[in-house]
């Protein structure tokens, strides 16, 4: 048998035999699997009070994200300068390139941000906006729709999850793990599997994700002017 290594000319065995080639994997051969595994990546849209204290909270858990507004990333430096190990600032185009979308903006700014792009598969979009009436401050008459259900017919082709709009910024921002238990923070949602993501998401960050359901199991309960907006409790 000839050499299985240093064959004719100092050259490898397998360019020493008569094909030039490496010989063909063996069944016995063990084959590499790639353990290349994606992650799931996050942005925050907005950088107002909600969008600025879910920044600390992604800095704070050490989940890394983007944020984005449409102002550009200068505008985003106050942010940037105090929890830029975590959260980095970039173009909005960038930033709706991401797996989940947080949309931390006004009601009626949605539309704007829904606008630049035709479609949104593949994208979970987390509704964090509350329908005021501004300047009377009660709840928009939106002719018996729910708010997010408008915003879901925004975004063709995403899966849209209602979560983050409960809690005022200042106790969203807050640490939510206290000696008695963890802070809630509910969602609901029609996507069983986006809402899994979407409440994976808000554990991370170390809250107590308690899920409603579907919009029509969950109703108006976690919408502006019902029973869950700005309750703050917590849970073993």
């Amino acid at each position: 048998m000839p050499p299985t290594s240093g064959a004719k000319g100092g050259f490898p065995a397998c360019l020493a035999t008569t094909n030039s080639f490496p010989s063909p994997r063996t069944s016995t051969e063990t084959p590499v699997i790639s353990r290349r595994t994606t992650m799931t990546t996050y942005a925050i849209i907005g950088s107002g009070a909600i969008g600025s204290a879910l920044a600390e909270r992604f800095h704070a858990a050490g989940v890394d994200s983007v944020i984005a507004n449409t102002r550009g990333p200068a505008s985003l430096q106050p942010i940037t300068d105090r929890f830029g190990s975590a959260v980095n600032a970039v173009e909005l185009e960038q930033a709706l390139r991401s797996d989940v979308l947080i949309l931390a903006v006004p009601y009626d700014a949605v539309p704007e941000i829904a606008e630049r792009k035709a479609d949104w598969n593949g994208r979970t979009i987390v509704d964090a906006t509350n329908a005021i009436d501004f300047p009377a401050f009660k709840p928009r008459d939106l002719g018996g729709r729910l708010s997010s259900e408008i915003v879901a017919d925004l975004f063709p082709g995403a899966q849209l999850v209602k979560a983050f709009n409960t809690l005022p910024a200042a106790v969203l921002a807050a640490e939510p793990v206290k000696a008695s238990g963890k802070r809630v923070l509910f969602l609901s949602g029609n996507y069983p599997e986006a809402s899994k993501k979407v409440a994976d998401l808000i554990a991370r960050l170390g809250f107590a994700p308690s899920d409603l359901g579907s919009f029509k199991a969950s109703g108006s309960l976690q919408h502006f002017g019902q029973p869950l907006v700005a309750l703050n409790v917590l849970r073993d």
